[in-house]
């Protein structure tokens, strides 16, 4: 079974001039630990379909099941609880509340939930600091910080309560390319550790570094394919184990 299995999905609204499809009968599988992007012109369905996944948005039609857990029949406040343990949501412009420090905003996810003694808390959040080098930043609030570390320390309240799954909305979209690139990184290295990230991007030097893509316009899913960087690597170890002498 996959983590993330998405059937048939639909969304549409009646209005006075008639029906607006935003998704079509979508389907696709995600693996744990893929880091899928995925892209589309501005108002092809991407947004909506993460805000599907994200249990945000609920489908016309169709089904999401991630994890076991069927997300279109959950009430508002079981989605909730389960966004809180299984989803870590990474936005374009951070979101991180402007009135709490980088340490605040990462307690805030685990408080909300509530699983953790205070204590637990603390000690998780120290050690998601010191995984993303954002010590000495603990104390700063989010305007003292460069867009590059207010995007890391959002990645940091995303990871507060250890979810399985990472869905980031043109996470890179108002950071300079160097900054992207070790943004991305992280993500790499997230994967590495088993997380599961799906990336809605415009930019094609990121899509390059995922390992599939979904192609979407008019809510529609066009291509489901492998991104030419895991083209790629799939490549170089054939020719490696061509020359190896194995078969």
């Amino acid at each position: 079974m996959s983590l993330i299995e998405v059937s048939h999905l639909s969304k549409f609204f009646d209005s006075e001039s008639g029906r607006v499809v935003a998704l079509n009968d979508v389907s696709f599988n995600v693996d744990e630990g893929e880091f899928v992007g995925i892209v589309g012109k501005s108002g092809s369905g991407k947004t909506t379909l993460i805000n599907m996944l994200t249990g945000i948005d609920h489908p016309s039609e169709g089904s999401i099941v991630i994890n076991g857990n069927h997300l279109e029949k959950m009430s508002e406040n079981e989605l909730s609880i389960w966004r809180g343990k299984n989803i870590g949501i990474v936005f374009q412009f951070f979101q991180l509340l402007p009135v709490m420090t980088v340490m605040e905003n990462i307690l805030l996810p685990m408080d909300y939930l509530n699983e953790l003694p205070m204590n637990a808390r603390t000690d998780r959040a120290n050690k998601i600091l010191a995984e993303l080098a954002l010590v000495p930043f603990a104390d700063k609030y989010p305007h003292e910080l460069s867009g590059g570390l207010q995007q890391i320390a959002a990645i940091a309240r995303a990871l507060a309560n250890d979810p399985p799954i990472l869905i980031a909305d043109e996470p890179t979209g108002n950071l300079d390319s160097v900054t992207a690139s070790k943004v991305v990184d992280l993500f790499q290295s997230l994967v590495e550790r088993d997380k599961t990230i799906l990336m809605v991007t415009h930019d094609q030097d990121m899509v390059q570094r995922t390992s599939r893509l979904l192609r979407i316009s008019d809510g529609n899913l066009l291509q489901d394919e492998t991104s030419p960087k895991a083209e790629a690597s799939s490549f170089d170890k054939a020719q490696m184990n061509v020359e190896g002498g194995q078969t």
